[in-house]
């Protein structure tokens, strides 16, 4: 099986065409003023449509009402959403899009519980934050608190980059990985020989 891979917090429109010329599946853009990584709606417009077809846009919400999520959805062309919040299941199915809710292994989380609260959302992102937390800490969780099937594809963050990629895909053989800071010189700005790293390093988890 091949691991798909998404590339989140773009907030530049070449750090995206990079990405995809890369190899990867699914840009992410942040909707969250308080990100360092958040994008406007103009910016992500003018992102999503330099993409080109068969790279999945994903918009990342935290905690934010219908309405503003909403406006987002009739301003960017976005194709998957994703909460990170504590959204209730009726709040991320509500919009009519595909979702993938995130999942904090941060504590003492009991994640096939959680995962069976949203029966609609079609994958879900395990990160290193807290309930309640923003995620976007760069730091792995303990992996061996993941269940060994939840049903549902599984997409893993926190902390990845191109030195434990391919430990992590070889130990939990998820259906996507997903990146941030670990392919970024700073915070929003990605390195393309980073992303390079990354991608050849996740196409080596595969083999």
């Amino acid at each position: 099986m091949r691991t798909r891979v998404k590339i989140c917090g773009i907030t530049r429109i070449h750090d995206a065409q990079r990405a995809v010329a890369l190899g990867v599946d699914a840009i992410g853009l942040v909707f969250y003023a308080k990100s360092s990584r958040a994008v406007s709606l103009r910016n992500a417009t003018q992102i999503a449509r330099a993409i080109g077809p068969f790279v999945t846009t994903v918009g990342l919400f935290l905690d934010a009402t219908r309405q503003d999520v909403q406006q987002v959805i009739d301003t960017v062309p976005l194709d998957l959403l994703q909460f990170h919040g504590d959204e209730c299941p009726a709040d991320c199915g509500v919009h009519g899009k595909p979702y993938i809710k995130a999942i904090p292994m941060g504590a003492e989380t009991d994640v096939v519980l959680f995962a069976r609260s949203y029966p609609d959302a079609c994958g879900f992102l395990l990160d290193s934050h807290v309930p309640g937390g923003a995620g976007g800490l760069g730091t792995p969780f303990d992996w061996d608190k993941i269940p060994a099937n939840l049903g549902r594809p599984l997409i893993l963050a926190g902390g990845l980059d191109a030195r434990n990629v391919t430990e992590a895909i070889g130990r939990i053989r998820p259906y996507a990985v997903d990146v941030s800071s670990g392919v970024e010189s700073e915070k929003g700005i990605k390195d393309a020989k980073k992303m390079a790293e990354f991608m050849k390093e996740v196409r080596r988890g595969d083999c």
